[in-house]
């Protein structure tokens, strides 16, 4: 069924301007439109924003403040945004028309493109992303969906600010709890923290690059948050462990990119570009030469009425030279035993050294079964080696080969192969709990795990014994994950006591009672009274051994800060500079003026506690 044809939209005027005569594309958010500016006669795209999103009046207000911003980025390799309007209640955007393809429909026609194509491709993107970054404008949504091919040739970024729009500062819990970013290419500051700058768009173009070197992005799945956690989790790989032809230099700048640490990346897009520029760019492949064509001359006949003149043989050539004598039949048996015996020698050499030898098929990747069937139908047989840990290589699939594919292998000889066990993980048992310390370290360890014991007091836990780990038991761990063992030391000779509010020197004396040194910090507090204590650590009850240091944290009274001197200004804009900074204001009012502060007290500019109250003179 044709869908446009039962769209209200198509062949309605926006405005009585812009006629609507096709759908181009339906998103999550918004639907875009082919439609024609009939005041100056050219083609545009419509993107009108859905009727479920139109209602929240603080979207459409966020709608077009960004795109009033979005609309003065100018830059040859961004989608222009024209106007803006609405259109029965719907806000709407009138962008540049760009006749081609998405980068995505690209990649799912090639899969990944040459390295050359992806350097010029990304450094497109990247002078588009750092013309926003120039004008403090982050995209937040890098992804080949947003870039569009045209015919053209022109590399064309679309769909500035729009994620930014949807889940703004100010947005309500619809919007605001939901991560907009597409989870293949989202920074992993924008899932633990919910914020984006310039670096979150290096990120996402560094798994854009990523894609179009290998023709995969570094984590995908089913579960979106299991994908968003991976991008917090994990770091990304090189993209030269799925491709093979990546330069060395690129590979890095990749890996640089998409680092977690957002400190660790280059700092917006423009750097991203000048550090790509320096990759040099691989050659193309050079065209193949036809082999060059000699001239042969043919002997010819003349030809008269159909009959060929037959050729006149030469006649024989003048004998010069030394003459040899007529080999005798017993000189031509013996030449001849001594090239069969060549012969023969040829053959047994070749036999030897190529002969008895066969190639061995690829049998990675298959399951045990195909593999079986597949090394049997090339003449071969199979053994079994024992499994390894693969965290690419699914369990029971074909991990490893002997010899390797396309190797030697002398006739009838067996390939061995080993099957792939899966990711190498270790769960973490229940038992470990409770255990004695030295016996849980050498179980864990037994497993690949890194093993660090932790000395505890517990009143509970005989001295020895474990009385927790980390990760929790029942956790599924990798080869090689740091593993804490906290190991009872029996009830401890000391238990901290509460000290918090009291006055310092009794916090003092408390804890030298029990045989502890009071380690004092002293901060500022706009709550709590100066010379009282407000924090301690360890906390209360902790047990811990007689001459331990508890630190006590005392109040220096509120911070003091400049008080601004407010005279000759209206009692409104005196009170309200007075309460940005944190004083509490009171009022002696003289009713005989016009509200203006004629003294103050404390003086202004001076040093008075945050907080404090100030009285404001007014006549």
């Amino acid at each position: 069924m044709d869908t446009t044809v039962t769209d209200p939209l198509i062949g309605a005027s926006l405005e009585g301007r812009y006629r609507v005569t096709e759908r181009i594309a339906t998103g999550g958010m918004a639907t875009v439109y082919r439609a024609v500016d009939e005041r100056l006669d050219r083609v545009v795209a419509v993107k009108i924003i859905r009727r479920a999103e139109a209602g929240d009046a603080g979207f459409t207000a966020r709608f077009e403040r960004e795109a009033k911003i979005i609309a003065r980025l100018s830059h040859p390799n961004v989608v222009g945004v024209y106007d803006t309007g609405s259109h029965d209640g719907l806000p709407y955007l009138v962008m540049e028309y760009v006749n081609g393809k998405t980068l995505r429909d690209v990649l799912n026609e090639h899969s990944r493109l040459p390295v050359r194509h992806s350097l010029r491709i990304a450094a497109r993107i990247l002078d588009a992303l750092s013309a926003a970054h120039r004008v403090g404008l982050v995209h937040r949504d890098v992804k080949p969906e947003n870039v569009l091919l045209a015919e053209s040739g022109a590399v064309k970024v679309a769909d500035f600010g729009l994620a930014r729009i949807v889940q703004g500062p100010d947005a309500d819990d619809e919007h605001g709890g939901q991560l907009l970013a597409t989870v293949a290419y989202v920074p992993p500051e924008l899932v633990a923290e919910g914020v984006a700058d310039a670096r979150s768009d290096v990120y996402s173009a560094g798994i854009l690059l990523f894609e179009l070197l290998t023709g995969v992005v570094p984590y995908d799945g089913d579960d979106p948050a299991e994908v968003a956690g991976r991008h917090v989790s994990e770091d990304v790989p090189p993209p030269s462990e799925f491709a093979e032809d990546i330069p060395p230099e690129l590979d890095a700048l990749v890996v640089a990119a998409t680092r977690r640490d957002r400190a660790a990346r280059p700092a917006d897009a423009t750097e991203f570009a000048a550090r790509l520029a320096l990759v040099p760019e691989p050659a193309a492949a050079p065209a193949a030469r036809r082999p060059e064509r000699t001239t042969t001359v043919l002997p010819t006949e003349p030809v008269v009425r159909g009959r060929s003149t037959p050729a006149v043989p030469p006649p024989p050539p003048e004998e010069s030279g030394p003459r040899f004598p007529k080999l005798t039949r017993r000189t031509l048996l013996a030449v001849g035993a001594v090239a069969v015996i060549m012969l023969l020698v040829g053959a047994l050499g070749w036999w030897f050294s190529a002969g008895r030898y066969e190639r061995t098929p690829s049998l990675l990747d298959l399951v045990a079964t195909d593999a079986e069937s597949l090394a049997a139908e090339k003449g071969f047989t199979v053994s079994w080696a024992p499994g390894g840990y693969s965290e690419n290589v699914p369990k029971g699939f074909v991990l490893a080969q002997d010899p390797a594919p396309g190797e030697k292998i002398l006739d009838g000889e067996p390939i061995s192969v080993t099957l792939s066990l899966g990711p190498e993980r270790y769960t973490i048992t229940q038992d470990i709990v409770g255990m004695d310390g030295a016996a849980a370290k050498a179980k864990l360890e037994s497993m690949n795990l890194v093993v660090t014991l932790q000395q505890q007091f517990s009143d509970t836990v005989p001295a020895g014994k474990v009385i927790s780990v980390t990760p929790a038991p029942g956790t599924e761990v990798k080869r090689d994950t740091p593993v804490v063992l906290a190991v009872s030391e029996g009830p401890a000779p000391v238990k901290v006591p509460p000290v918090v509010g009291m006055q310092l020197e009794l916090a003092k004396s408390t804890l030298e009672g029990l045989g502890l040194v009071p380690v004092v910090v002293e901060q500022y507090h706009d709550q709590v009274p100066a010379g009282e204590v407000f924090a301690q650590d360890p906390p209360v009850d902790t047990g811990v051994g007689a001459g331990s240091a508890v630190t006590i944290t005392v109040s220096k009274g509120a911070e003091p800060i400049m008080l601004p001197n407010v005279v000759g200004k209206s009692f409104d804009e005196a009170r309200g500079e007075l309460q940005r900074l944190g004083f509490k204001v009171e009022r002696f009012d003289l009713p005989l003026g016009n509200d203006e502060v004629w003294d103050m007290s404390p003086d202004g500019d001076t040093m008075q506690p945050k907080g404090s109250s100030v009285t404001l003179y007014t006549y």
